[in-house]
C-alpha cells in the first residue's frame, strides 16, 4: 500500500474514532432548563413558576389565574398571578429554551462537507470525490461545547433573576396599591366629618350664630379636603393600574379586589445577624457575575489555545480516471478499443499561515475583558453588602417610624381633637383652632399610612436585598404617591 493511500486511510480512521468518541452529545431537556428556575422560586418564594410552551398548559395557568382572583388579593396572591400571567416573564423564559438549543447546538461536530467532481469528454473521464472535515472545530468541540454549558447554566440564573426581580416589584406595587386603599378610605371618612361641619356652619351662619369669617374657614377647609380626596381617588387608580401591568391581567381581569388597609405592623423587627454574609451567599445577581467570570475564563483559555492556528480543515481526495484509447490493426483494418482506469487516493490539509496576524490582539482582548469581568464581580460583591446594610438599616428605620405614628402620633392627635371640639362647645376657642386641629390629626393619619407603607416596602426591599431582585426605590415611590397636604393657610 503506499504511503498516500495509508495516510487517507488513517485519517479517515481518526476522523471515525473522533465522531465516535464525541457521541455523547447534549440533549433537550423535559422542561427547557427550568427545573432550577422553578427549584429556587419555591425555595427563595414559595412559589410555582411554570413556562406556558402549549395549549394544555396555557390552560392550566389560566385555570390558576381565575382562580386565585375570585378573593381579593393579598401580598402572596399578587406575587403568584405576576409569576403566572406575566408575558415579560414567559419571554425570558422563551430565552432561556434558546439557550439551551445554542448548547445542544455547540455539543454536535461539525458536519463533514462531500463534494463530487465529473469532467467528460472525448475518451476521457474523470470522477474526483472529496470529503473535508474542520479539524479544528472537532479538536476545539469539548472547550466549546463546556463554554456552551456554561452559557446555558448562566442565562438559567437570568431567568431566576427575572423571575425574583418581578415578584419583588410586584410586591412592592401591591402595598402601594393598598396604601392608596387606605389613604382614599380614610379621606372619605374624614370627608363625611367634613360635610357635616360644613352643613352645621352654614345654618348657624343663616340664624346669626356664625359670621362670615368662620364659615368661610369651614367651606375653604371641606373644599381643599375635597381636592385632597380627588387627587388620592387618582393615585388610587393609578397605583391599581400600575400593578395590574406587572401581574400580566386584562379584560374583565382587572375588576380583581384589592383589601382596603394594609397589614399590621409585625410586633418585632427582624434580627439582622450575618445580613452581607447571607447576601453574599444568596444574591443570584453575585452568582450571575461569577458565571460570566467563569464564562469569560473558559474563552480566554480557547483563545489561546487558537491564537496560532484559526483555521485548519482535513481533505480526503479519491480521483477516478478513465480513458479509452483506440488502435488500428494494420492487417485487417479493425478498431480496436481499450480502456485504461486509474484510481487515486490522497488527503489534503488546509492551514492558515500567521504572516501578519499572530492573535496577539485576539489573545490582548481576552485577557482585557476578563480582567474587567474580575474588577465588575469585586465591585458587586462590595455593592451588595452595601446594599444589604442599607435595606436593613431602611427597614428597621421604617419600623419605628411607623411604630411611633402608631403609638404615640395618632393618640395624641386624637386627644387634641377631643379637647379641641370640648373646648369650641364650652365657647373657649373659635372654629379656626379647631379646624386648625382637625387639619393636623388629617395630616397626621395621612403620614401614618404612609409610613406604615413604606415599612412594608423596605420590607420587601430587606427580603430582595438578600437574596435579588433589584432595589427598590423605596416607600418614597413617584412625586404624587402620597396625597397633598391640607393646607393650613387660610
Amino acid at each position: 500500500m503506499s504511503r498516500v493511500t495509508s495516510l487517507f486511510y488513517a485519517s479517515r480512521t481518526m476522523g471515525l474514532a473522533a465522531l465516535l468518541t464525541l457521541g455523547g452529545c447534549a440533549t433537550f431537556s423535559p422542561d427547557g432548563g427550568m427545573s432550577a428556575v422553578s427549584e429556587a422560586a419555591r425555595a427563595d418564594l414559595g412559589k410555582d413558576v411554570v413556562k406556558v410552551s402549549d395549549d394544555t398548559m396555557a390552560a392550566g395557568a389560566d385555570a390558576r389565574v381565575q382562580q386565585l382572583l375570585k378573593k381579593p388579593l393579598n401580598a402572596n396572591s399578587a406575587v403568584q398571578l405576576a409569576l403566572l400571567s406575566n408575558k415579560g416573564l414567559q419571554a425570558a423564559y422563551n430565552a432561556l429554551g434558546i439557550s439551551e438549543a445554542q448548547f445542544v447546538q455547540a455539543s454536535l461536530p461539525p458536519n463533514p462537507v462531500f463534494s463530487v467532481f465529473r469532467l467528460g469528454g472525448g475518451m476521457e473521464l474523470e470522477i474526483e470525490r472529496r470529503i473535508v472535515a474542520d479539524l479544528l472545530a472537532l479538536m476545539t468541540l469539548p472547550a466549546r461545547r463546556d463554554i456552551a454549558e456554561t452559557k446555558f447554566r448562566t442565562a438559567q440564573l437570568r431567568a431566576i433573576a427575572a423571575t425574583l426581580k418581578l415578584a419583588a416589584d410586584t410586591r412592592r406595587q401591591y402595598v402601594r396599591a393598598v396604601a392608596a386603599n387606605q389613604q382614599v378610605g380614610y379621606l372619605v371618612e374624614a370627608k363625611g366629618s367634613a360635610d357635616t361641619a360644613a352643613e352645621l356652619a352654614k345654618r348657624l351662619g343663616e340664624t346669626g350664630a356664625m359670621n362670615k369669617l368662620d364659615q368661610s374657614r369651614e367651606y375653604a377647609f371641606y373644599a381643599e379636603l375635597s381636592a385632597q380626596l380627588a387627587k388620592a381617588r387618582l393615585q388610587q387608580r393609578l397605583e391599581k393600574e400600575r400593578l395590574t401591568r406587572l401581574m400580566g391581567l386584562w379584560g374583565q381581569e382587572v375588576n380583581y379586589a384589592l383589601p382596603s388597609s394594609l397589614p399590621a405592623l409585625p410586633k418585632a423587627v427582624k434580627a439582622s445577624p450575618r445580613i452581607e454574609a447571607q447576601a453574599l451567599e444568596r444574591r443570584v445577581d453575585l452568582k450571575l457575575a461569577r458565571g460570566d467570570l467563569d464564562l469569560l475564563a473558559k474563552q480566554l483559555g480557547l483563545t489561546k489555545a487558537t491564537r496560532f492556528v484559526n483555521a485548519l480543515a482535513l481533505a480526503g481526495i479519491s480521483n477516478f480516471d478513465r480513458r479509452k484509447t483506440a488502435s488500428v490493426d494494420p492487417a485487417t483494418g479493425v478498431v480496436d478499443y481499450s480502456k485504461e482506469k486509474t484510481s487515486r487516493r490522497g488527503v489534503e490539509l488546509d492551514f492558515e499561515v500567521p504572516i501578519y496576524d499572530f492573535g496577539e490582539a485576539r489573545s490582548r482582548e481576552a485577557e482585557e475583558t476578563y480582567m474587567q469581568a474580575v474588577n465588575r464581580l469585586a465591585e458587586k460583591a462590595i455593592a451588595i453588602r452595601s446594599e444589604a446594610r442599607e435595606a436593613y438599616l431602611a427597614y428597621r428605620g421604617s419600623y419605628d417610624i411607623a411604630r411611633n405614628y402608631q403609638g404615640q402620633v395618632l393618640p395624641l392627635r386624637q386627644a387634641i381633637q377631643d379637647e379641641s371640639l370640648l373646648h369650641y362647645n364650652g365657647m373657649l376657642i373659635d372654629v379656626f383652632q379647631l379646624i386648625q386641629d382637625a387639619r393636623a390629626r388629617i395630616l397626621s393619619n395621612v403620614a401614618a399610612i404612609d409610613a406604615r407603607r413604606d415599612f412594608w416596602i423596605a420590607d420587601a426591599d430587606l427580603k430582595a436585598a438578600l437574596i435579588g431582585g433589584g432595589m427598590g426605590a423605596g416607600g418614597s415611590g413617584d412625586a404624587t404617591t402620597a396625597p397633598a397636604p391640607v393646607s393650613g393657610n387660610d
